[in-house]
């Protein structure tokens, strides 16, 4: 009798532990699943730019006109780029966080997994798509030359017209490179900056500067010295030299989230965030 009781409670006792380790597992795996959602949707989006390239992207001291904050920094990064990384940071569920950091240093920035994307009104040429891949185009421009009021280049038609004058652009980019389509121009050294070639303007040190549209329109709102030329017979260039995408690693497995979020924003939302941005960049810009 004593020998069935204990039978009887031994098989109680394993009947209560089975039940436990079966709630056990069941409340890990159902953590386990809420934690892989939670990863696949949230995290941070981090994006690289320079915060110096207007409109597209630039530095100031505070939070209005949607900036945000820029990592281990102080001052806030604000412009188109800005904007569009908003939107597609919250198409993917995840916080954005910009990383300011030098032009050069955007591509292996990206590939060594500092950053997840590259978003700095950067084109996708054909020879940057040898290293890292681009998303659709977030926007497209032309080329236009940035040169001072009153000069001789005013009325100028064709990028011929610019024979003979002293033409730069900015440093390691495809508009430096149509310089060379101008025949007997002066090709100056590149420069670091669009700030940088608005001083050497206005000081006479160059003729005129290669820069996209929506710099020439920065440019002569900015300094009421400067205007630009929108030319009739301009550079030769394919699009992907006109174009700005966002870079992503090799491969990226966002890429074509991003491409759906980008197909939602329309070209007139995009042409209303670009006015928009030329309206708000720091005068100093």
């Amino acid at each position: 009798m004593k020998r069935k009781w204990l039978l009887v409670m031994i098989s109680i006792m394993t009947a209560i532990v089975l039940a436990g380790c079966g709630t056990s597992d069941k409340k890990d795996g159902g953590s386990g699943d809420a934690g892989a959602d939670k990863e696949a949707s949230g995290g941070e989006f981090r994006i690289g730019m320079e915060a110096g390239y207007p409109p597209f992207n630039w530095t100031q001291q505070g939070d209005a006109n949607g900036a945000v904050k820029i990592a281990d920094n102080a001052e806030y990064a604000g412009g188109y780029d800005v904007q569009m990384a908003k939107k597609i940071a919250e198409g993917l569920g995840k916080e954005l966080v910009i990383v300011k950091m030098e032009w050069d240093g955007l591509v292996p920035a990206l590939q060594s997994n500092k950053i997840d994307a590259i978003i700095a009104g950067m084109s996708p040429t054909e020879e940057r798509k040898k290293t890292i891949d681009f998303t659709e185009n977030y926007y497209t421009s032309d080329f236009v030359m940035v040169i001072k009021k009153g000069s001789k280049y005013e009325n100028a038609k064709s990028i011929q017209d610019f024979s003979g004058a002293k033409i730069t652009s900015q440093l390691n980019t495809s508009n430096y490179n149509v310089i060379d389509q101008i025949n007997g121009v002066e090709k100056q050294t590149a420069m670091e900056s669009f700030p940088a070639m608005r001083v050497a303007l206005e000081a006479g040190k160059i003729d005129g500067y290669v820069a996209e549209r929506p710099e020439g329109i920065s440019a002569a709102a900015a300094n009421d010295k400067f205007t630009y030329v929108a030319f009739e017979e301009g550079f030769d260039t394919d699009l992907s030299n006109t174009s700005i995408a966002v870079g992503l690693r090799k491969d990226d497995a966002n890429r074509e989230k991003i491409n759906e979020i980008l197909k939602g924003i329309s070209e007139d939302d995009r042409q209303a965030i670009m006015e928009e941005a030329i309206s708000q960049q720091p005068a100093a810009q």
